[in-house]
């Protein structure tokens, strides 16, 4: 049997996105590229596996370079960063099309509307892609309703500004360097998704609770 893709190769290998078989140099070559791999592809875990260990953080291309966090900063901020990342997570499991830049272009985005309305400017930067502005909204939306929660507990002081900044710029840091920048890569969704039962998924945002 012929690969249906190049047409010149013998198709050795499997494809669940197409349910059909394909060689094996158009699986590494089209993988997340024009082929939309799901999660539990073997070969797909298996590349990621390789490219993790090959992986190399270049701190000059890394969105809001200038921000450095510290070992101890996810442990500290750890229920904010849940309740980002749960919400991403829920958007994720309602629009399928979503992918790892996307959601780094919302998360950037909420990042330096943060990051200017802590320098004393309110200004939001239009979004014109229409997915990527609806996550924007969401992860938006689930910040309010965590800060309002968060308010509520007792003896716990008000949310800052700064911190929801700082945790939004972190996991834009994070999703940069996890994505692989294939359009139709889902690394660092399929990463965050991980940490959550699939079950979550069906349920409100409010079953996270605070400490």
């Amino acid at each position: 049997m012929t690969c249906p893709i190049c047409n010149k190769r013998k198709a050795r290998r499997l494809c669940p996105a197409r349910a059909d078989s394909i060689c094996t140099i158009c699986c590494g070559e089209q993988r997340e590229v024009t082929i939309d791999c799901p999660s539990d592809c073997a070969h797909l875990r298996a590349s990621r596996e390789y490219d993790s260990s090959r992986l190399v953080v270049d701190l000059e291309t890394l969105p809001f370079k200038e921000a450095k966090f510290g070992r101890d900063f996810a442990k500290s901020k750890e229920p904010l960063l849940a309740a980002i990342e749960y919400a991403i997570s829920g958007f994720a499991a309602e629009h399928r099309a979503l992918v790892d830049t996307d959601v780094l272009a919302a998360l950037r985005g909420l990042a330096e509307t943060y990051q200017t309305q802590t320098s004393g400017i309110i200004y939001e930067k239009p979004i014109d892609h229409a997915l990527q502005r609806d996550l924007y909204l969401a992860l938006k939306t689930a910040i309010a309703d965590f800060r309002r929660k968060f308010e509520q507990h007792a003896g716990v002081a008000s949310l800052r500004d700064s911190e929801v900044r700082d945790s939004l710029i972190f996991l834009t840091q994070l999703s940069a360097v996890y994505q692989n920048g294939r359009p139709k890569g889902r690394a660092y969704l399929d990463m965050i998704r991980a940490q959550f039962p699939k079950e979550e998924f069906q349920k409100a945002a409010s079953s996270i609770v605070l400490p």
